[in-house]
């Protein structure tokens, strides 16, 4: 069996048969099927023995970085003897390049990409290409557009011992395929010549390299060591090197690439100068120039990604290529794609499209880009739903999508545990802050923790100031917080550095905390997406991993939304009690080793680092930027998308305060 689950414990509760009606209705090539299961019943689990059932290249895609570090983790310890990968965006800070027409205000593309994020999307590529057991966690940068896959597979070089070849060839294979040479300081991308020996860091291993050693025009010996130490770790007799970037392509082609830009560029100049359009001629013919000029003497060049559709060889609004495409390219093509937390992740998979395109209209409007930059985009939700033909959407609360489409949906309301929906409370809005720090002070001598709930920003921020004021310890989670950051400060609320979280939109999904035995809902009556029985649900849920769980729901009247999320955790954990006493079940909290986050670097500096890009903008710049999100935020306020309003009143502080 390629995939090996580890698992001490063995499937229990609802998991057996919600296991067995999935597998069943994927076998039977059912495209779409949902597992509906309750926060803390295993769902992790239930996915992992789907995916040893089947045997089949999995990947598994959420909507927030945070929840698929969690899932890596989770997963690297249920498959260690398989290859499991981690791909997400790997900037740190990213600003896309804008253009507002109103004040002639062109905003540069900045950016900051984490290093280590982007060796493991190599190496998530590079294990595709190499092996069948393969398990991707990914986050919405999997919809991205991104290289050619074949094109990838060509740019590979595969030697062995007792090959014949000459050693500056072999190095300027090397070099198209994206590696750089370095004698001085040896880092992934590398490559280094002593004398007859080449060595090669290849940018998606972490911490081992290779050593090529000649004999004149024959490779004598290879040899894998630890870069740091020196230490040789394997001496194989063949090695396969993969490309050091994704949208690398031979020399030759290049050449042809830039010719089909410049006719773009020929036809788009005719196009401005038959409107009398000027300015934009002259502009597009500087950037496009230049970047020709980048392209033909080193491959690459700032915003490359712009050039995709020529780099890949698609034609005009043509689908792009992207993580998925590189699954295609087992002999089988038969994989799985498991939408994790789906009622977010498919609603944020479905808006991608449209506010990249807005943004990206108006710089090929006004000549800052060639109209196939347009091709450089995400997925469309039919376009994704329509990349294979296997689909499991996993949530506690799936949409109408998921209910309608879904051949099979499979239940799993009993916990393994036997753990309960908690039990809930409600409380009149006046003195909300006080009962609640009276119950919180209850919670914390017992040793568990706390989250809060709140609906604005600068209700959480006094929130934190009173009680810290009151002694207690506490912190505030919020939109700035870089997703690295956001992990240490989960960790920190599981290991006890604090003992209350606040937070507005950013509790909800997918946070595994066995920890919290108290969840609190401030204004809960005040009806809309943040109060919507969805988001109830999945707040409530996370106080479902504690024996003592409870929820405080702070409201006046009985909104719809608060009477069914109340009436289905009730129906739930009367199922849950029933269960638990005919099979003899004492429930017992969750427990759970600490030691789900990705630390890649120092959360501190990358804050200090995103703050000083952000610095860089010339103080005009900040004051036009701001009276645009303004703009924007009131027109999203008008059409209640209150989330969006929130989420640039947020970018708005942010800017203000730097």
């Amino acid at each position: 069996m390629k995939f090996q689950l580890n698992s001490e414990f063995a499937p229990m509760g609802d998991q057996p048969q919600a296991i067995e009606d999935l597998v069943d209705s994927i076998e039977k090539g059912n495209k779409f099927q949902t597992l509906l299961g309750v926060t803390g019943s295993g769902k992790t689990f239930t996915m992992a023995n789907v995916i040893q059932k089947l045997q089949i290249p999995t990947i598994i895609m959420t909507h927030n970085k945070t929840l698929a570090a969690q899932l890596y983790h989770e997963f690297k310890q249920f498959f260690p003897n398989n290859h499991v990968e981690y791909f997400i965006s790997y900037y740190d800070y990213y600003q896309p390049e804008a253009y507002i027409p109103r004040q002639d205000l062109f905003i540069e593309k900045d950016s900051s990409i984490n290093d280590e994020l982007e060796r493991l999307r190599l190496s998530a590529t590079a294990s595709l290409l190499d092996y069948d057991d393969v398990i991707i966690i990914a986050s919405v940068s999997a919809n991205y557009g991104l290289g050619n896959p074949v094109e990838f597979k060509k740019m590979i070089s595969k030697i062995g011992v007792g090959d014949e070849i000459n050693q500056r060839e072999y190095l300027l294979r090397l070099v198209d395929m994206g590696y750089k040479r370095n004698d001085k300081f040896f880092d992934r991308g590398d490559i280094r010549v002593k004398g007859e020996v080449v060595e090669i860091f290849p940018a998606y291993w972490e911490d081992k390299a290779v050593r090529v050693e000649f004999f004149g025009d024959e490779i004598e010996r290879i040899v894998i060591f630890d870069y740091l130490t020196g230490e040789i770790l394997d001496k194989p007799e063949e090695i396969t090197i993969y490309a050091a970037n994704n949208f690398v392509v031979e020399t030759e082609k290049m050449g042809k690439i830039c010719n089909q830009i410049e006719e773009e560029l020929d036809e788009r100049l005719a196009f401005y100068e038959s409107n009398n359009q000027l300015v934009e001629a002259a502009r597009l013919k500087q950037r496009i120039e230049f970047d020709l000029e980048m392209l033909r003497a080193t491959g690459s060049c700032k915003g490359i990604e712009n050039y995709s559709r020529y780099l890949a060889g698609k034609k005009p609004g043509e689908t792009p290529y992207s993580l998925l495409d590189y699954f295609k390219m087992k002999d089988d093509k038969d994989f799985l794609v498991i939408v994790d937390e789906s009622h977010v992740s498919l609603s944020q998979f479905r808006g991608m499209y449209a506010g990249d395109r807005s943004r990206k209209e108006v710089l090929v409007e006004y000549g800052f880009r060639l109209p196939s930059a347009l091709d450089n985009r995400p997925l469309m939700i039919d376009e994704y739903l329509n990349i294979t033909d296997k689909f499991l959407f996993v949530s506690a609360t799936p949409n109408d999508f998921e209910m309608e489409n879904s051949k099979v949906i499979a239940e799993q309301i009993v916990r393994p545990t036997g753990l309960l929906d908690p039990t809930i409370e409600i409380f009149p809005i006046e003195n909300q802050v006080q009962k609640l720090f009276d119950e919180a002070k209850k919670v914390i001598e017992a040793g568990d923790r706390v989250l809060v709930t709140t609906l604005t920003k600068k209700m959480s921020e006094e929130l934190q100031k009173y009680y810290l004021s009151l002694g207690m310890k506490v912190k505030y989670l919020h939109s700035d917080i870089d997703a690295i950051e956001r992990n240490e400060i989960i960790r920190g609320l599981r290991t006890g550095e604090f003992d209350m979280l606040i937070g507005i939109n950013l509790l909800r999904e997918g946070l595994d905390l066995p920890e919290v035995a108290l969840v609190a809902i401030l204004d809960a009556d005040k009806e809309g997406f943040l109060r919507s029985e969805t988001a109830l649900i999945q707040t409530m849920g996370r106080a479902a991993r504690n024996v003592n769980g409870r929820v405080l729901i702070f409201a006046d009247k009985m909104t719809g939304s608060l009477e069914r999320a109340i009436g289905t955790s009730n129906d739930r954990r009367e199922k849950q009690e029933q269960y638990n006493k005919e099979h003899g079940i004492t429930p017992k909290s969750v427990a759970r080793k600490i030691d789900e986050t990705l630390r890649n670097e120092d959360p501190a500096e990358l804050l200090r680092q995103k703050k000083e890009k952000l610095n860089k903008m010339p103080p005009e710049a900040k004051k036009d930027l701001i009276k645009e999100l303004t703009v924007k935020m009131q027109g999203a306020a008008k059409q209640l998308d209150f989330e969006e309003a929130a989420r640039l009143r947020d970018e708005i502080s942010k800017i203000r305060s730097l």
